[in-house]
């Protein structure tokens, strides 16, 4: 019997852990939780292990895997390097799939149409979600991308989305007792969060008796 995904709804975030990218961030957080599925990042990966080792690990728990490409570019301070970090947990997801297709499903992110093609020529034919750099953007791709009947519309999770960025700062940060953002503290928090704001829109939305 072929091995099965440990979470079936799980979906590995290879994302840039930049300040930058922070309302991309809390997008996606927010938009595959109010979608019922359970983002996850490496960061909260326990252990001594090799890095990529933990990784690959991951992203075998998980059924779906993300990478978003749009920050792959050259750094400002020297030495001036792309960061090659998200093609590379890119082609670990896209070998697993190969090896296991029932398993894992892989999503590819841009935030400019035709770029991927100039940065990874070899997804030539794949066909990337193009959030164009924007929240809503990104929200309406997840939802076209996981579509779920009854799914929130992007309207509401764009409410979702502005209430959690609001209290990041004043509540899910110090909670965690960091400041970083991405840090496996403030990333379960996050998550906590928004798994309660969905589960308290079901329960608003579902008829009483």
């Amino acid at each position: 019997m072929p091995p099965q995904p440990i979470e079936p709804n799980a979906v590995f975030l290879n994302i840039p852990y930049d300040e930058e990218f922070r309302s991309l961030y809390v997008a996606y957080a927010v938009g595959l939780t109010q979608l019922g599925l359970i983002p996850h990042l490496a960061s909260e990966i326990p252990g001594g292990a090799r890095r990529l080792d933990r990784i690959l690990a991951l992203i075998k728990r998980c059924r779906y895997s993300i990478h978003d490409l749009s920050r792959v570019e050259v750094s400002d301070g020297p030495p001036a390097v792309p960061r090659y970090n998200m093609p590379l947990e890119l082609g670990m997801a896209i070998a697993w799939a190969e090896l296991n297709p029932d398993l894992h499903l892989w999503f590819v992110w841009e935030s400019e149409p035709s770029r991927i093609q100039r940065s990874t020529s070899d997804l030539n034919g794949t066909d990337a979600n193009i959030h164009q750099g924007t929240v809503q953007g990104l929200l309406s791709g997840l939802r076209s991308s996981f579509w779920r009947e009854n799914a929130p519309t992007v309207q509401e999770m764009l409410g979702v989305q502005g209430y959690v960025e609001a209290i990041l700062t004043l509540v899910i940060l110090p909670k965690a007792g960091t400041g970083d953002l991405y840090a496996n503290g403030a990333f379960a928090a996050l998550r906590m969060v928004c798994a309660s704001l969905s589960q308290l829109q079901r329960f608003r939305q579902k008829p009483h008796p």
